[in-house]
């Protein structure tokens, strides 16, 4: 299942981009601003919004770390920003002054790729703002660009239906016509489908486009062996030209945005389709996954950004087995398991959770009805057999409040065990 539970509407004009980093989300729009908002509750940052551009921004992402953001925009430029502050950290121009229409950094930060409408594409330091190598394809604009997982390589999608594929020096390795219309977007899971000989490595790509298709492609590249883009499938639903795709950062799942005014999620496994959303009321432009937590945000011409969630069900469903659920929720910070609480109206636990140091871990041994409705703890921590025997005892209060408790659900002291393990490590020695 996947449930609606917050719209945004702060922008006077049509939703071009939305992307997530770890904490926040940004979008950017028709109307010359990007804005900012927590995922904690999806408020506005005091910073926000984020005003240079002159002209539209079509395109935002963030950094890996999520310390950077950058834009683009009609008016030739891509500019970075402090996330923290808003401040401008650089204004980078496009050489032939073109309006920008998409940019990426590299998985490891160091690189920031610009593409214009005039075909150029720019490959930017990242840490010094300077221009590293530029390089440009035959026909159309560029309007899609995605780093490769490992970063070795990136790829565009132009106007004119061509998939570019580069390497980090800027030499073209490939060119395919993908889609007869025009690509839209494109973007890489971030899981290898599988690890051949000799260090070979495979990725899957999707890309949508003016034909109404979204398609995946696999993807290999060694530097022995070289380059090779093959077309493996495509993924029916839409009924108009689809105009954003993206996977969910564990790869399972892949979500489309079209003119039809749906969103399709898909299971990138059976390539079945998971859901189909129609809540927005024209064209859905973009479409982003949030690393490690259950959000989906689609942004539309209707000047909205719907942010949904997902159930466990649906991820059981994107899964093949029991295991790759666990790993994916294993991985959660504290942090990410304050941000899922947020999205579940659980927002008076987290403060309770992160006293307690709950993760991804400990949150697998609970149930989302024992988080909502048992899990009180008096913030205290105890020996675990002298509670266990006082709760035994039918001691249904706190020992150091004296105040009821309404159950009586134990979570570790993870952090307090910890030190009490380094503190013998250093004195029995």
């Amino acid at each position: 299942m996947v449930k609606l539970i917050h719209t945004l509407a702060d922008h006077s004009d049509d939703v071009n981009c939305c992307a997530f980093s770890f904490s926040l989300l940004a979008t950017c729009s028709l109307d010359k601003t990007i804005r900012l908002y927590s995922l904690h509750d999806f408020t506005e940052l005091p910073h926000s919004p984020l005003k240079f551009h002159t002209y539209a921004v079509h395109c935002c992402c963030f950094s890996p770390s999520g310390h950077i953001l950058a834009s683009c925009s009609t008016d030739g430029t891509t500019v970075l920003w402090n996330t923290e502050n808003g401040q401008m950290l650089a204004v980078m121009e496009q050489p032939s002054g073109s309006p920008v229409r998409v940019c990426q950094f590299s998985p490891d930060s160091r690189c920031l790729t610009s593409g214009a409408a005039d075909g150029t594409v720019v490959l930017w330091n990242a840490q010094s703002y300077k221009l590293y190598r530029c390089g440009n394809v035959k026909d159309g604009s560029l309007v899609a660009c995605a780093f490769s997982p490992n970063g070795s390589f990136f790829v565009t999608g132009s106007s004119c239906g061509d998939l570019t594929v580069w390497d980090d020096k800027m030499r073209c390795l490939h060119s395919e016509k993908a889609h007869d219309l025009g690509i839209t977007c494109c973007d890489f899971s971030s899981q290898p489908v599988s690890d051949g000989e000799q260090g070979l490595q495979f990725f899957r790509l999707a890309s949508c486009g003016q034909d109404c298709q979204v398609k995946i492609w696999i993807v290999s590249f060694t530097h022995i062996l070289g380059f090779e883009l093959k077309y493996k499938s495509t993924l029916s639903g839409h009924c108009a030209p689809v105009l954003a795709c993206a996977f969910s950062h564990d790869g399972q799942m892949l979500v489309s945005g079209s003119v039809d005014k749906s969103v399709i999620v898909y299971d990138t496994n059976t390539e079945n389709i998971l859901h189909t959303l129609t809540q927005h009321t024209r064209y859905v432009t973009t479409c982003a996954f949030a690393p490690n937590t259950l959000l989906l945000a689609t942004g539309s011409m209707d000047k909205t950004v719907n942010i949904w969630q997902f159930d466990l069900e649906t991820l059981c469903q994107a899964r093949s087995t029991e295991d790759q659920l666990k790993q994916f929720t294993e991985d959660w910070s504290e942090e990410d398991v304050s941000t899922w609480l947020c999205a579940q109206d659980l927002k008076d636990l987290v403060g309770i959770f992160k006293v307690n140091n709950i993760d991804g871990k400990e949150l697998l041994n609970l149930t989302k009805e024992s988080l909502a409705d048992d899990l009180k703890i008096d913030g205290y921590s105890y020996e675990k057999e002298a509670i266990e025997n006082w709760i035994s005892k039918k001691k249904r209060t706190s020992p150091m409040t004296n105040l009821v408790l309404p159950s009586a659900v134990l979570t570790p002291n993870r952090t307090l065990k910890m030190a009490i393990n380094r503190w013998l490590e250093t004195h029995q020695k």
